[in-house]
């Protein structure tokens, strides 16, 4: 039997790794968190059972303006067969806060959108229990009732964007920004070009509205 390659052998963690159930909502958010230790746990396993093991390294900067700080993690994922062969996965980022706290939790929200990068594990609510967090069986066909989301496709960016562009008055406006500030805020941890067009919009049509247009 040929030995597989670095390449074949993510190949069939992709294809065994499955999907990853998202957590329940929080107070005022509107959509199901995506769990770092859920992500990881999948991920790590699917990765193990196919002779790879991933590293990872942080680079953090401060954003003064945003008084965010930015983490940025570098994925290294090995052949444990062949270690002097590995598959890097850059420039996955998150924010935190800065406190005690901001640092780590930026750590794991950047490691789990490396972990979604490599493995292209899907996300998604097919009915009250979602998706099982284990990896599926290859020969059992997965039965799911949408097409499953990905990433942060929990959030409906666009419906954000429209909401708020069409808002006829500032207060109707105000009301749709206080609706969608949790997600907005989770965007800007985790999704900072989302983030940036719906604070485009919200900007555009505040100052329209304010100047009465």
């Amino acid at each position: 039997m040929n030995k597989k390659n670095i390449y074949q052998k993510l190949h069939d963690a992709c294809l065994s790794a499955g999907s990853v159930k998202k957590g329940a909502k929080a107070n005022g958010m509107h959509f199901n968190p995506l769990l770092h230790d859920d992500v990881q746990a999948t991920a790590t396993q699917s990765l193990l059972d196919n002779g790879l093991y991933a590293t990872c390294n942080y680079l953090t900067e401060i954003v003064p303006n945003i008084k965010q700080v930015m983490v940025v993690c570098t994925m290294r994922v090995y052949d444990i067969d062949d270690p002097t062969q590995h598959i890097l996965v850059d420039g996955c980022s998150a924010f935190g806060n800065l406190d005690k706290f901001g640092t780590g939790n930026a750590m794991s929200y950047s490691r789990k959108y490396a972990f979604l990068n490599l493995l292209n594990l899907k996300t998604g609510i097919k009915d009250e229990d979602g998706y099982s967090p284990k990896p599926f069986e290859q020969d059992s066909p997965e039965q799911s009732v949408e097409e499953p989301t990905y990433a942060d496709d929990s959030i409906d960016v666009d419906d954000i964007k429209h909401e708020l562009k069409n808002a006829e008055t500032i207060k109707g406006f105000n009301i749709a920004k206080e609706k969608h500030r949790a997600s907005v805020e989770y965007l800007l941890r985790n999704n900072l070009r989302a983030y940036r067009q719906i604070s485009d919009i919200a900007e555009t049509r505040e100052l329209q509205l304010t100047k009465g247009q």
